[in-house]
């Protein structure tokens, strides 16, 4: 066997492309350039890429494919046109094959050294360049996805440079077993616990392997769909807030929850289409809620003003992450208005244990008639030894602020879990990270954030009906942004982008799992096939259609 050469350097800089009716900004387009190129710790010059938060950057900065790919998608696809940069790639080599090539392996070419960090980002982009859109399946299915680079000496590489290898990665893991481990079913998890072990894997790869190792040990939802479950008892908590204690319609006994979590109610009795709203608890283990009625507000104001002792509702099992750890450190419970439910179930059971953590409550409240469950939050607070409690109203005490947040002497060792408004919680987050705070959990009663790479130019509006012609199809409902409309061609990923519903995606075509959503009620199909299939309880929106009524998470 020969031994490894660099056959190009190849470079590009962002670009507008013109994708579905989106633009996309991407620098996957890269050209052949001759003579030497100078590599640099962030990238090479005359490179850039546009979506920063996927590629790039000091543990991507050099990417690198093989020629013997190459020759494999041409006789995949039976084309002879492609050229050097094709795949997006930085350098095209003669060698360094991925069943190979390990993580933390270096290698010296021409004046700089590599150190390779992960392998390729499963992402539409490189289907859009090579107008195959379901090549990023394929790269992580036949094991061909190609590998980043950190660099370890910054110097110039041209092309017929030779490819020296100067130190062997520990933990033996392949790119292409790395690869596999990430987006592919029956993974090893002693290579899990491996794989987080290996010094040069990426952080974000890190991050992902650790999840899946969470994830393992996370059980499953207490029951599927939705169950009946009968209001035991209806407590007014201030002039607009109710709680609403729930136990099984047979009177059995309920699954415990977890403090923090959440129920999903389907209202039928609140109109059509039939409203679906989630709750957090506000105890723990028991089964209550407390919810403001707010202005207008359909499911709110059912849940509020319609119910009594001996109504039986639809609840889906407890659900969500924002849920208390174990431990012996301080523990920051901090909340504003309605945000106080999932905490006070923390709460609850920071009492019932008798723990002897340091116990810092922080609550912000309009006024004093508008702070449901203060009573019983203080009541909950003297049991404990070495809690603290801080109030703020804004009407008397001004608004609670991240300038306020430093008045206090907080822990930097605690573990915090913020709830409220959106903004409330992003002040208080960086209040707590100024304050050396690490450990920090949020709770958003809302849909998530949009995680749509490269594209650029959206505007934002708030969830709506489709525009157009009503589809035939199954009732899709998205149930935090409120939206229940049915079915259309195409996928839910589609559907919830012609709703403007905030979607959360990266390949589309079922590898990265990035669109995976709660599956609360229904059924689904896929096409194409996912790689990896999700949970009984969840489905990958971008190639999901479903064959029932559904009701998503999101």
């Amino acid at each position: 066997m020969s031994a490894p050469t660099v056959l190009s350097v190849n470079v590009g800089l962002p670009k507008d492309v013109e994708w579905n009716g989106k633009t996309v900004y991407t620098g996957v387009w890269k050209q052949s350039v001759d003579g030497p190129v100078m590599v640099r710790r962030l990238n090479l010059d005359g490179d850039g890429q546009g979506d920063t938060a996927g590629h790039g950057g000091e543990q991507r900065a050099v990417f690198v494919y093989q020629i013997d790919s190459y020759r494999y998608w041409e006789k995949h696809f039976g084309r002879d046109d492609f050229v050097y940069g094709q795949f997006g790639e930085n350098l095209t080599v003669d060698g360094l094959p991925d069943d190979e090539v390990c993580i933390g392996d270096r290698y010296r070419i021409g004046g700089a050294e590599l150190e390779v960090t992960q392998p390729r980002v499963t992402c539409y982009r490189v289907g859009l360049r090579m107008g195959e859109p379901e090549l990023p399946a394929l790269l992580v299915s036949r094991h061909r996805p190609g590998f980043y680079c950190r660099v370890i000496t910054e110097g110039e590489i041209t092309a017929g440079d030779a490819i020296v290898k100067t130190a062997t990665g520990p933990g033996a893991l392949t790119v292409a077993d790395t690869d596999a481990l990430l987006y592919l079913p029956d993974r090893d998890l002693e290579k899990l616990r491996v794989a987080v072990q290996i010094p040069a894997m990426s952080p974000g790869w890190v991050g992902s392997f650790q999840e899946l190792l969470d994830d393992a040990a996370k059980p499953m939802p207490a029951w599927e769909g939705f169950r009946r479950l009968r209001v035991t008892e209806v407590v007014p908590e201030s002039a607009d807030v109710f709680s609403v204690r729930l136990a099984a319609e047979d009177g059995g006994d309920l699954p415990k929850a977890r403090a923090g979590q959440y129920l999903t109610f389907r209202l039928p009795g609140a109109g059509q289409p039939v409203p679906v709203r989630s709750y957090s608890l506000s105890t723990s283990p028991d089964y209550r809620v407390s919810v403001k009625h707010e202005p207008h507000g359909v499911g709110s104001g059912y849940m509020t003003t319609q119910l009594t002792t001996g109504s039986v509702l639809e609840v889906a099992a407890p659900r969500g992450d924002f849920v208390l750890e174990d431990g012996s450190g301080p523990v920051l419970l901090v909340s504003a208005g309605i945000g106080v439910t999932p905490v006070l179930a923390m709460l609850h059971v920071l009492a019932a244990q008798r723990t002897t953590r340091e116990v810092w409550w922080i609550h912000a409240a309009r006024r004093p008639a508008e702070h449901p469950l203060a009573a019983e939050a203080h009541e909950l607070l003297a049991q404990l030894p070495n809690a603290q409690e801080r109030i703020y109203y804004s009407s008397v005490d001004g608004r609670l602020t991240k300038d306020r947040l430093a008045e206090l002497t907080l822990p930097a060792d605690g573990t915090a879990y913020i709830c409220g408004p959106e903004s409330f919680m992003a002040d208080m987050q960086a209040g707590l990270t100024a304050l050396g705070v690490t450990r920090i959990h949020t709770e958003l009663f809302g849909a998530l954030a949009s995680l749509n790479p490269g594209v650029v130019g959206q505007t934002t509006r708030p969830p709506h009906q489709p525009e157009g012609a009503p589809g035939a199809g199954p009732l899709v409902t998205f149930a935090r942004s409120g939206i229940a409309t049915p079915m259309r061609d195409g996928s839910l990923l589609e559907l919830a982008e012609a709703c403007d519903v905030p979607t959360r995606w990266s390949c589309r075509t079922g590898v990265c799992h990035n669109c995976i959503t709660p599956l609360l009620s229904g059924e689904v199909v896929y096409s194409p096939t996912p790689l990896e299939p999700p949970p009984a309880d969840q489905t990958l929106l971008c190639c999901a259609r479903p064959t029932t009524d559904l009701v998503l998470d999101m």
